[in-house]
């Protein structure tokens, strides 16, 4: 489904190099005259936003297997707010590729993230038990830098391969072939998009973990208000030991009254309270 906030032509950051899944992904949710615009890291996407140079970013936040992506969750709840305002999720497949001319040659060095290996553990140990891993910024830069001859074989995305010109020696080499990432979508905060039924809010929540029971009063604020929390990480702020945030999906709208008054009970008795978006819950969430 195509995103419609503009009728105008829209600029996206996402994580790069060219050939990544992040941008399987927005290929998925944007038109063919949007403009994609890759980058380094996560936090250049999202600074990419925060200083113009691109309308929207979209960023991995959760993998089915690996779990929350940090960096993301970091750069939402502390850096210059920004807002979400749409997810989307991919399946995740991973494929063995090497040059052309390389196929079927020894493998001494193998090159990819380290999620992408962890996923693809089973498979290394049996086919590639003695070659060296090269662990790369994303998936496609692993491709990237075989193609420059740096290595003699990637874990990628098969896109990647066919950005780069690269042979497919393997396709489904993940361990777990039900693995699904889900992405998403941020800009500046703007005007709050409106509820749609089936909506999924995201916030921080700034707590002193020494105060007993604080954990325990923010999981009340959303029971009795009868509000479903699908997913808590808590990361540390960085000020000091027992400063911790709470980052927090639940079900619902910021302005269906539930979650709103959820919202409320929160504020009395957090630090502080940001709230990261509503937006619409991808299909298969």
């Amino acid at each position: 489904m195509l995103l419609s906030y503009s009728s105008l032509v829209s600029t996206y950051a996402y994580l790069g190099p060219s050939g990544t899944f992040t941008e399987a992904a927005l290929i998925g949710i944007t038109s063919p005259d949007d403009q994609l615009l890759p980058y380094a890291t996560v936090t250049a996407a999202l600074d990419a936003v925060r200083t113009g140079s691109a309308e929207f970013a979209l960023v991995p936040i959760e993998n089915s297997v690996e779990g929350v992506v940090a960096r993301t969750l970091d750069e939402l709840a502390t850096g210059v707010p920004l807002e979400i305002v749409a997810e989307t999720t991919i399946p995740v497949s991973f494929s063995l590729m090497t040059l052309p001319e390389n196929v079927g040659k020894e493998v001494k060095r193998l090159a990819t993230h380290p999620h992408a290996e962890s996923q693809c553990r089973a498979y290394i140990a049996r086919e590639l038990p003695q070659a060296e891993i090269i662990t790369t910024p994303s998936t496609a830069a692993a491709a990237e830098g075989l193609r420059d001859g740096n290595w003699d074989v990637a874990i990628a995305a098969k896109i990647a391969a066919d950005k780069y010109g690269l042979a497919v020696i393997a396709e489904n080499i993940g361990d777990n072939e039900a693995a699904v990432t889900r992405f998403v979508l941020a800009r500046k905060p703007g005007a709050i998009p409106v509820p749609t039924g089936n909506d999924r809010t995201s916030l921080v929540a700034y707590i002193d973990i020494d105060h007993v029971g604080a954990l325990l009063e923010i999981l009340t604020e959303f029971a009795k208000n009868d509000v479903n929390l699908s997913f808590i990480q808590s990361r540390p702020t960085g000020r000091e030991l027992g400063h911790y945030h709470f980052i927090m999906d639940v079900e619902g709208h910021q302005n269906d009254s539930a979650v709103a008054q959820s919202i409320s009970g929160l504020r009395l008795i957090c630090e502080d309270i940001r709230i990261l978006g509503s937006y619409p819950r991808a299909a298969n969430r």
